[in-house]
């Protein structure tokens, strides 16, 4: 794949991204169906994580500077999660209660902040997926399209989430897209910045890179289950969890079978 392909597919996460917040500022959804998506693109990104970038990064890196890069990427999320706002409404759903959203005009530009910051290390994770398949192996190509698989699975519940939020804030449809529109350009932005960088960047970059945003990853999926399991539907957060872990398990496996 190359680097136009890479862009491609950061335009598709972000289509995927607004259509869900269309959807949920139109329509709504129940909590029920929110937990089960959530929990599908969460368990996809630990499994990207896990089966993917994990092996790519380990043939580039000291394991040192592979556990400092993951804890750099959950690091930097946790911290905006802590002190500016859930780095991604759809990790967070739970915390959007009816007085979250009474309080959206004291808490949107802290919240469009941290989720554009989620979303360009989004667009910046496809790129470095894509660069990771231009200058490697069959393990690149494999990374690859895991991360573009994860993340465009995860675009939909979180467009929702942000969708569904917005709505309940009392925002009128127009005003609605207009924002999930703005929030989730940056993953357009993130694509860009890759494109631009990564192509002359050492393979030992890229695999920082990705291993950034697996660390990024692992606390995504980490939030959204833990918020989730404690609160609601234990069960079928949990099936839905092992369902999006296990996607991008048989996933792997196809393209390493069939590569």
């Amino acid at each position: 794949m190359n680097e136009d392909s890479s862009l491609g597919y950061v335009a598709l996460a972000f289509a995927l991204a607004v259509g869900g917040g269309t959807l949920g500022a139109v329509l709504g959804t129940s909590h029920r169906r929110l937990c089960a998506l959530i929990s599908l693109g969460a368990g996809t990104l630990l499994g990207v994580t896990l089966f993917a970038i994990l092996p790519e990064t380990t043939e580039d890196l000291r394991w040192w500077q592979l556990l400092l890069a993951l804890a750099s990427g959950y690091a930097v999320f946790s911290l905006i999660s802590k002190y500016i706002f859930h780095i991604c409404p759809a990790c967070a759903a739970s915390h959007f209660d009816e007085a979250t959203t009474h309080r959206f005009s004291e808490i949107a530009s802290a919240m469009m902040l941290a989720l554009a910051i989620h979303c360009t290390v989004d667009g910046l994770g496809i790129s470095a997926g894509g660069q990771a398949e231009a200058t490697s192996s069959a393990s690149g190509r494999i990374v690859d399209f895991s991360i573009i698989l994860a993340v465009c699975v995860h675009k939909i519940p979180e467009g929702l989430a942000l969708g569904a939020l917005l709505r309940g804030a009392g925002l009128g449809t127009k005003g609605i897209i207009f924002r999930v529109l703005a929030v989730e350009a940056t993953t357009l932005l993130g694509g860009v910045m890759g494109w631009l960088f990564f192509p002359h960047a050492s393979p030992f970059w890229i695999s920082v890179a990705l291993a950034h945003a697996g660390g990024g990853f692992v606390f995504l999926a980490t939030h959204a289950i833990v918020g989730e399991i404690l609160k609601h539907h234990k069960a079928l957060v949990l099936a839905s969890f092992g369902t999006g872990v296990g996607l991008i398990g048989v996933f792997v496996l196809f393209l390493h079978l069939f590569h």
